[in-house]
């Protein structure tokens, strides 16, 4: 964990900064709990709000450790979580610190393997009922909670990630309180939430999605997602995008398998958020072939990293721009004025994989 110079920041006042892993599937980053502190590897994850450990690496109570007498359980995707509440220091740097944030302790949790629990950075409505304390009662964030003391004076939270071709690479990073202008290029464009639910509820937005010069789907809502790895469309779209490609779905690995010809014969992928265009070129959409052999799939194979979100267009929510689509855009949320922000790096358009 470290800090960085205010110098580097967009807002000069009280900002801070955290490294990130890249594990290619997910990021993690450090968080010490309590006082004496443990470390945690955290999962980053801008598409749930609550923050627990335990999973790997069992919590130790200490002076700073306050037992709310509540429970908490969190359903992912495909993952769970439950256990109980606890009032305790949290600090992801030297300069980021919550004297009293509450957090999950997990008992029982299924799909976390390795990591210790999950850093949540969504809006802190997806909090709701997620505790015995009620089902409309929401439990401050971390952002919340360093915006509310004063340690950052803005609710922003923004991550600068990168491609990797390797597992473990410490090539991200998670600024609070505003943005790293050092992490990106050009402007940083920011595009309301979308008004459309369940997207609403998330850091969602309203995209064009297309591929070269055919749209699939004309402004529709899309959360921006870093606990997923993929880029998800509804499966209207996602037909036309594997006809489109000519990918075939790879039992192995789960994802659209394409030729060497087919490979280079891709088409950008490109979403439209608030008049700007974000693409995706062929090497953005193609899984680190150094990588094929961690998912199950050939060494010198070629796999798509667009899946199938296994629902219809109009139903909400029909695209997840997930950690691929992050790795080389940066992002930036912020809760006070509900909105996401984009921009280019250096990576949008490298060919790493």
């Amino acid at each position: 964990m470290s800090s960085f110079k205010a110098s580097s920041f967009a807002e000069a006042a009280a900002v801070g900064s955290a490294h990130a892993t890249n594990q290619a599937i997910y990021y993690l980053t450090s968080v010490s709990v309590g006082n004496p502190a443990t470390n945690y590897q955290l999962i980053i994850d801008t598409g749930s709000a609550n923050t627990w450990v335990g999973s790997k690496t069992a919590y130790k109570t200490t002076n700073s450790s306050v037992s709310t007498g509540a429970r908490f359980a969190v359903n992912y995707q495909s993952s769970s979580v439950s256990g109980n509440l606890y009032m305790d220091k949290v600090a992801l740097s030297t300069t980021l610190t919550v004297a009293s944030q509450q957090i999950g302790i997990a008992n029982k949790q299924t799909g976390f393997s390795g990591v210790d629990g999950v850093l949540g950075l969504g809006p802190v409505g997806l909090t709701k009922g997620t505790s015995s304390q009620g089902t409309t009662t929401t439990i401050p964030t971390i952002t919340d909670n360093l915006y509310a003391k004063g340690v950052i004076t803005s609710n922003v939270v923004s991550l600068s990630f990168a491609p990797t071709t390797v597992v473990g690479a410490v090539n991200g990073e998670i600024t609070f309180g505003g943005v790293d202008t050092t992490q990106y290029t050009g402007a940083l464009t920011y595009a309301p939430i979308t008004a459309k639910y369940p997207a609403s509820a998330y850091w969602g937005v309203d995209a064009a999605v297309s591929y070269g010069s055919t749209v699939f789907l004309y402004g529709h809502p899309t959360i921006v997602e870093s606990g997923l790895t993929l880029i998800y469309l509804a499966s209207d779209a996602f037909k036309k995008y594997q006809a489109a490609t000519g990918g075939v779905l790879d039992s192995a690995t789960g994802l659209l398998k394409v030729t060497a010809a087919q490979f280079n014969a891709l088409q950008p992928l490109t979403l439209t958020i608030a008049g700007q265009k974000y693409s995706l070129n062929a090497n953005a959409q193609i899984w680190p072939r150094t990588l094929n052999t961690a998912i199950g799939g050939q060494a010198n194979g070629v796999y798509l990293v667009v899946a199938d979100l296994g629902t219809p267009s109009g139903s909400g929510l029909d695209v997840i721009a997930g950690q691929v689509f992050m790795e080389r855009f940066y992002t930036s949320f912020d809760s006070t004025n509900k909105k996401v922000g984009l921009a280019q790096t250096k990576y949008t358009s490298a060919s790493v994989n």
